[in-house]
């Protein structure tokens, strides 16, 4: 029975001091430690311990025992602040799977000597070591880097290409060479085998493709890196569209976005031109919608809820969205209707006496995506010919939600107002709308940006010039001259329109979307005067003010009641933010452990220097061991103040 109860002591008793250690030294630095660093740290104290005690020998019994607990409490804590230095927490988990992540760097490394090998040959190792020039031939070397950088990313694969993509829209960022390069970014690659398919199929359907379909075509309508299409049957008789994602698809998304990400971070770090557009931020954004892209339950939800934003206007049967079976569609499988017609860029110009069609087609698909960004709220965000179809029965159809823009009612409500300002030609207008729209400082130049604009709009919106990408560059490039930050959703629409615009092109050549957008807001703002408009106006107004006009007497009575007698007065919270009350606490707790820890350390120096006093055995006083005790308590503050701003700093 002793002996059992000695064993379990031995083990109880050592598990106890660790786990006592291991929270006190967390405690003492602030951190959040996991299961294998606290045992480390608890195990360090405990070895200092040992081997302080030996050191100490036979004075370590009695009253020193204080100073070899709080020296070995020290050690662990050093170890500990030097541990989280040398491996950050969550380090050792990884450490742990090694294997995997050695794997992932393999694969991550055979990736990187091919894009190396990519650029190489496309001839961007010369462009990216040489200088840029300027002078006459500077536009002529954009244009050839332009076709090399386009070439490579298609053969880099779908993820650079949609980068290249996003890229191609973004006027504010690169020149118009490399727009008008990358837009024509395309990529054909062959279709994956039917086995692999097939099995996808039966993976996410549940069952055998046989049990959900009456027919299917193992050949593909179309292949592209992430998905292929295929043309079906459902048992209904009902002819139907399916998407699937390729087996790789994902795996490959993940390698070449951590590659991008990677990418970006050096150009954040270490040029001036990636800080100024923001790499992180642009990879952020563009890694957000192309894990969308990859499951396919968001482009049902996004197609449900553009066709929902649209319901009941009058371009909903003009411009015709695809039905979604959503009892059948899953992350990596998508069905739609079926939607007889071609592609706009497979349809070709308008033949003889297809014009006054076109152009009706093309002012209904414009009305149909301006609908869907000032109304309903959830627009397509990349309306280019490929996901544009002009059907056999006259009508445009639009396809793959995959990507959607969405803009809140508050700035719904700004981008009318700019709209009416662009039809008016009112610079003035257009400031006060703009200035809506963008995100700003407090201090801007008003005067001078309403001139600004006043020259954009004479120089692109005049009666007789007719509109063109050049115009939505020069729009965000006054943007960011001004200080002005658009918000992502706005940027979206603008992107959105400006893709919009190429299309239009191949439906209609010269067709002015500016022209037909100012139409468009006249109409809207007629549609807003009429009587039964208006009165709905009034009355949601109505609505909205009846809380605070039920509150109004009250307030008013209480501040005249106040001004009688004499006790109105201004109430100003003194650091009502959090945020303000968090870093002053920090800063006064940090300059009282300083001091603490300063005062403790001076009281112990000059106790150690102290003569006589009472002894407590051999050579040991009272003062001494006082002294030993508190220099070791304020090199404990010490180490926390230090490793705290350190922690700050990083």
């Amino acid at each position: 029975m002793q002996l059992a109860l000695l064993l379990v002591l031995s083990i109880v008793v050592p598990l106890v001091c660790i786990a006592a250690l291991a929270t006190g030294v967390r405690r003492l630095l602030g951190l959040r430690i996991g299961r294998t660093r606290a045992i480390l740290t608890a195990l360090v104290g405990l070895a200092a311990a040992a081997v302080i005690g030996a050191a100490m020998g036979d004075s370590r019994r009695g009253p020193m025992v204080t100073v070899q607990i709080s020296l070995a409490v020290l050690a662990a804590m050093m170890f500990l602040a030097l541990s989280e230095v040398v491996l950050p927490s969550g380090s050792i988990s990884g450490v742990v799977r090694w294997p995997q992540a050695f794997r992932r760097r393999l694969s991550r490394t055979r990736r990187y000597t091919e894009l190396s090998r990519i650029a190489v040959r496309h001839g961007l190792g010369r462009w990216l070591r040489a200088r840029s020039r300027t002078g006459p031939q500077a536009a002529v070397e954009r244009a050839a880097l332009a076709v090399s950088l386009r070439m490579a990313l298609e053969e880099a694969g779908a993820t650079f290409i949609k980068m290249g993509q996003l890229l191609s829209t973004r006027y504010d960022l690169l020149p118009p060479e490399f727009v008008e390069e990358l837009t024509r970014l395309q990529h054909q690659v062959p279709p994956e085998p039917w086995l692999e398919i097939e099995q996808v199929l039966t993976e996410e359907l549940g069952r055998a493709p046989g049990e959900v379909f009456a027919e299917f075509d193992p050949e593909p309508l179309a292949a592209a890196s992430i998905a292929q299409v295929h043309r079906a049957r459902l048992h209904s008789g009902e002819q139907v569209v399916v998407k699937v994602q390729r087996p790789g698809a994902r795996a490959t998304v993940q390698r070449d976005l951590d590659i991008l990400f990677r990418i970006s971070r050096k150009l954040a770090e270490h040029t001036e031109w990636g800080r100024t557009v923001g790499a992180m931020e642009l990879a952020e954004g563009f890694a957000r919608s192309l894990h969308e892209e990859l499951d396919f339950r968001v482009e049902a939800r996004n197609t449900t809820a553009v066709r929902a934003g649209v319901a009941g206007s009058a371009t909903a049967s003009a411009v015709v969205l695809p039905d979604v079976h959503e009892e059948f569609s899953t992350q990596r499988v998508l069905i739609l209707s079926w939607m007889d017609g071609l592609t706009l860029g497979g349809a070709g110009a308008p033949q003889p006496g297809e014009e006054a069609a076109r152009e009706e087609l093309a002012q209904q698909l414009l009305e149909c995506m301006f609908e869907q960004i000032m109304f309903g709220g959830v627009f397509h965000s990349d309306p280019h010919p490929g996901n544009i179809m002009l059907l056999t029965d006259g009508r445009l159809a639009l396809l793959d939600f995959g990507s959607v823009g969405r803009v809140d009612r508050v700035l719904r409500t700004s981008l009318r107002n700019l709209l009416l300002a662009i039809h008016r030609t009112d610079p003035v207008a257009l400031c006060d709308a703009l200035l809506e729209l963008v995100e700003h400082a407090e201090e801007i130049d008003e005067t001078k940006l309403e001139r600004a604009l006043g020259r954009f709009m004479a120089r692109h919106l005049t009666p007789g010039v007719r509109p063109d990408r050049e115009m939505f560059a020069d729009l965000f490039l006054l943007v960011a001259k001004h200080g002005l930050t658009c918000p992502p959703e706005i940027a979206a629409a603008f992107r959105s329109l400006a893709t919009l615009e190429g299309s239009m092109e191949l439906l209609v050549p010269g067709f002015d979307i500016v022209s037909r957008a100012k139409g468009f807001a006249k109409t809207q703002v007629q549609r807003k005067l009429t009587p039964a408009s208006m009165a709905e106006s009034v009355v949601e107004e109505a609505l909205a003010m009846a809380p605070m006009l039920r509150r109004l007497p009250r307030r008013v009575e209480r501040i005249t009641s106040s001004l009688e007698h004499g006790r109105l007065g201004v109430q100003v919270r003194f650091l009502a933010d959090e945020r303000d009350r968090r870093f002053v606490r920090t800063l006064v707790h940090e300059v009282l452990l300083t001091f603490i820890g300063a005062v403790l350390g001076l009281i112990g120096v000059l106790l150690l220097g102290t003569k006589g006093g009472p002894v407590l055995g051999h050579s040991l006083q009272l003062f001494q061991l006082l002294g030993y005790n508190l220099l070791v308590v304020a090199s404990v503050l010490a180490l926390r103040v230090v490793f705290s701003i350190f922690r700050a700093d990083r």
